[in-house]
C-alpha cells in the first residue's frame, strides 16, 4: 500500500499540463466548509465549481444533469429531466456521496437513491460545488468518495420571474420565483411544476417543488431561513428489479426545513443550525395491480450543529459538534432509529508567505446501533506562483450500511442485517493552473476499500440479488481538465477520467454495482457568444463502462437573452443514440425543449 501511495504522488508530480490563461470568477469564490471557508485557489483539494452563468448556459434541465458534465462525476439516470438518478464518483457507488443544500444534508438512512430528491429549481441555484475525493472529516457519513453543495442565493430587491417551458412526450414546465426584501431583510419564494406523458411506455412523470428561503442581516453575520418541498410521481418501466417489470410506479417526497446562524466576533468565527429532513417513498410493483405489492417508507432526520474557527498565530483552529436522529418507519424494513453524534476538528497552516498550507484534521462519529467511527486526514498544498500550485491529501473514510442495505426483503433483493461498515484509504495529488483565462488541472488518485457493500448473485440466471460485504477493491486513476475563455466570444472546456477497478472478489459471484463503473470518460464543451444577444453550448459526452460497452451523446443549447426576457431552444442528445446508464434502463433519445424566463422589477 505505502508503494501504490508512493508512486501516486510520482505520477501527480510529473504530470503537468500546458496551459495559458483561465476562465470565469471562480477564484473569487470561498469553497464553504463547516467552520473553515477556504479560497478555491488555496484549496488543497480537488474542487470544481459550477457558476450560476454556466448552469444557465447548459443543455441541462435537472441538477442531475448539469453534473454529468463534470470530468469523474458518473449519473446513474433512469428516465429523464431530474426523474430519478444515482449520483456515484470515480468509481463509487451512490451510497458513497454527500449531497447538500446550502450545508444541510440530504441524504437519508434509508437508500442513497434519494438523495436527489430536492426541492430546489436549477434555475434558483446559484452554484454548485463538487468536492472530489472524500470528505468525510468534515461532513460525516455518506461524504466517502466526494461530496457536492448546492447553493442558493436570495438577491435583495422586489422581483418576479415567470418561466415556462414545453418539449416532445407533452412535456410541459411552469414556474414562478417572487424575490422581496432589502438588503438587511430578504425572502425569496420558488414554484415550480414539470411533466411528461414519457418518452416510452410508463414512463411518465409529474415534478412539484416549493422552496423559500429568507435572509436578515446582523452585525456581522445572518441569519437564514429555509423551508422546501418536492413531490415526484412517475411511471418506472424496468427501473428496478428487472426490465421485464413494466407497470412500476413510484411517488416520491422531500421536504428540508433549516434555521442557519453565522456570526464573526473577531477572529473567532461561530455557525450553527438546526434542520429537519422528512422523506416519504412509495413503490408499487404494478400501478394498475397496487395489491400485488407495495411498500412505503418514511424517514426522519433531524439534527443541529455547532462549528466555530479561531484565527490566530499559528493558523486558523476549526471545531464542530453534530447531533443527529435517523427515524425510518416503513412495511418492508420495519421501525427503525439510529442516534449520530460527531465530533469535527481541522487546523489550517500556512508558511512561506502562504506558499505552503497544510491543513490536518480528524472527526469522530458514533452511531448508536454501529459504534465508533474515526476519520483523520491531511492535506497539503505549495503554490509555486499565484498561478500554479501542487496538492495533495489523503484520507481514512467510512460508511455504515443504510436500512435498505441491511432489511429490505423482496422477490429480487435480500438485504444482510450481518453486513459491517465499509472503509477506505483515499489518496490524491495533482498540479493546477489558474489564471484570468484559464484553468488547467491533472491528478492521480488511489482509494483501497475494505469490506465494501454490494448486491450480488452466486450466478447469472439467480433471480435473488444479495447485500453482502464483498471482496476488497482497488481503484487507480487518473483525471485531466481544461477550461479556457479562448476570446469574449469564444470557450471550451475538456476533461477525460481514467479509471482501474481491480476488484478482489471471489470470482464466481456477480457484482451489481462494483463492476459497473466508467472506465474511460471524456466530457467536451464549446461555449460560443454571437450577434451580441446569443449564446450556444454543445456539450459531448462519451462514456465507457467496465463491463457494459460505450456509448456518445451531443446536447445543445442556443439562447437568445435581452434586458429582462431570455428564450431557448434546448436538443438532448441530437445523435439519436441509443444507450442505458443504470441497469439496462432504455434512456429516451432526440428530446426537443423550448423555453423561456421574463423577469419583472416592481418598483
Amino acid at each position: 500500500m505505502i508503494k501504490k501511495i508512493g508512486s501516486l504522488f510520482f505520477i501527480g508530480s510529473v504530470l503537468f499540463v500546458h496551459a495559458q490563461e483561465k476562465t470565469t470568477d471562480i477564484e473569487t469564490i470561498e469553497v464553504q466548509g463547516k467552520f473553515i471557508s477556504t479560497p478555491y485557489k488555496l484549496a488543497n483539494q480537488n474542487i470544481t465549481v459550477i457558476t450560476k452563468e454556466e448552469i444557465a448556459n447548459s443543455p441541462a434541465k435537472s441538477v442531475d444533469e448539469v453534473l454529468q458534465q463534470v470530468a469523474g462525476m458518473d449519473i446513474r439516470r433512469r428516465g429523464a429531466n431530474g426523474v430519478q438518478s444515482d449520483v456515484t464518483f470515480r468509481g463509487s457507488s451512490f451510497e458513497q456521496v454527500l449531497l447538500l443544500i446550502n450545508g444541510i444534508r440530504m441524504n437519508d438512512s434509508q437508500t442513497g437513491h434519494n438523495a436527489l430528491n430536492i426541492p430546489v429549481n436549477l434555475a434558483d441555484v446559484e452554484r454548485i460545488e463538487v468536492i472530489k475525493g472524500p470528505a468525510a472529516r468534515r461532513f460525516g457519513q455518506n461524504a466517502y468518495a466526494g461530496a457536492i453543495n448546492i447553493i442558493t442565493k436570495i438577491n435583495p430587491g422586489k422581483n418576479v420571474r415567470i418561466n415556462a417551458e414545453a418539449g416532445d412526450y407533452e412535456t410541459y414546465g411552469l414556474g414562478l420565483n417572487a424575490s422581496l426584501g432589502g438588503e438587511k431583510f430578504s425572502n425569496s419564494l420558488n414554484i415550480n411544476s414539470n411533466s411528461s406523458q414519457g418518452y416510452m411506455h410508463n414512463t411518465d412523470y409529474e415534478i412539484r417543488n416549493v422552496f423559500y428561503q429568507s435572509q436578515l442581516k446582523i452585525k456581522e453575520g445572518d441569519i437564514k431561513l429555509q423551508a422546501g418541498f418536492s413531490e415526484k410521481k412517475f411511471g418506472a418501466n424496468g427501473f428496478y428489479s428487472s426490465a421485464a417489470a413494466t407497470e412500476q410506479y413510484e411517488e416520491l417526497q422531500a421536504s428540508i426545513i433549516s434555521l442557519a446562524h453565522r456570526q464573526t466576533f473577531g477572529k473567532f468565527k461561530l455557525n450553527s443550525n438546526v434542520y429537519w429532513r422528512r422523506g416519504q417513498d412509495m413503490y408499487l410493483y404494478n400501478r394498475q395491480k397496487p395489491e400485488i405489492y407495495r411498500n412505503m417508507h418514511i424517514g426522519n432526520n433531524i439534527g443541529g450543529e455547532v462549528n466555530s474557527s479561531y484565527n490566530w498565530g499559528l493558523g486558523t483552529t476549526g471545531i464542530g459538534v453534530e447531533l443527529r436522529k435517523e427515524f425510518l418507519a416503513s412495511n418492508n424494513l420495519g421501525d427503525r432509529e439510529r442516534f449520530v453524534s460527531q465530533v469535527f476538528f481541522e487546523h489550517y497552516f500556512s508558511f512561506f508567505d502562504k506558499k505552503l498550507n497544510i491543513s490536518p484534521g480528524i472527526s469522530w462519529a458514533n452511531y448508536s446501533n454501529a459504534g465508533n467511527f474515526f476519520y483523520p486526514g491531511l492535506d497539503i498544498g505549495y503554490n509555486f506562483s499565484t498561478n500554479s500550485k501542487v496538492y495533495g491529501n489523503i484520507s481514512k473514510v467510512h460508511r455504515v450500511p443504510t436500512f435498505t442495505d441491511l432489511y429490505y426483503v423482496s422477490k429480487t433483493e435480500q438485504g444482510n442485517p450481518n453486513l459491517q461498515p465499509e472503509s477506505a484509504l483515499y489518496a490524491e495529488v495533482g498540479y493546477q493552473y489558474q489564471t484570468k483565462n484559464i484553468l488547467a488541472k491533472v491528478s492521480g488518485f488511489l482509494r483501497s476499500s475494505d469490506n465494501p457493500i454490494d448486491w450480488t448473485k452466486t450466478f447469472l440466471n439467480d433471480p435473488i440479488w444479495y447485500a453482502q460485504n464483498v471482496g476488497d477493491t482497488e481503484i487507480k486513476g487518473i483525471e485531466v481538465e481544461v477550461n479556457q475563455q479562448v476570446l469574449n466570444w469564444l470557450r471550451y472546456s475538456v476533461g477525460y477520467t481514467y479509471l482501474d477497478n481491480d476488484f478482489k472478489q471471489v470470482k464466481d459471484l456477480v457484482s451489481r454495482y462494483t463492476l459497473d463503473n466508467l472506465k474511460h470518460q471524456f466530457i467536451g464543451k464549446l461555449e460560443t457568444k454571437f450577434l451580441k444577444n446569443f449564446t450556444n453550448e454543445l456539450v459531448y459526452r462519451y462514456n465507457q463502462r467496465l463491463n457494459n460497452g460505450s456509448y456518445n451523446l451531443l446536447d445543445e443549447k442556443i439562447s437568445f437573452a435581452k434586458k429582462d426576457f431570455s428564450v431557448y431552444v434546448l436538443v438532448n442528445n441530437i445523435t439519436n443514440t441509443e444507450y442505458t446508464e443504470a441497469f439496462g434502463v432504455k434512456m429516451p433519445q432526440r428530446w426537443f425543449h423550448l423555453g423561456f424566463t421574463y423577469n419583472i422589477n416592481i418598483k
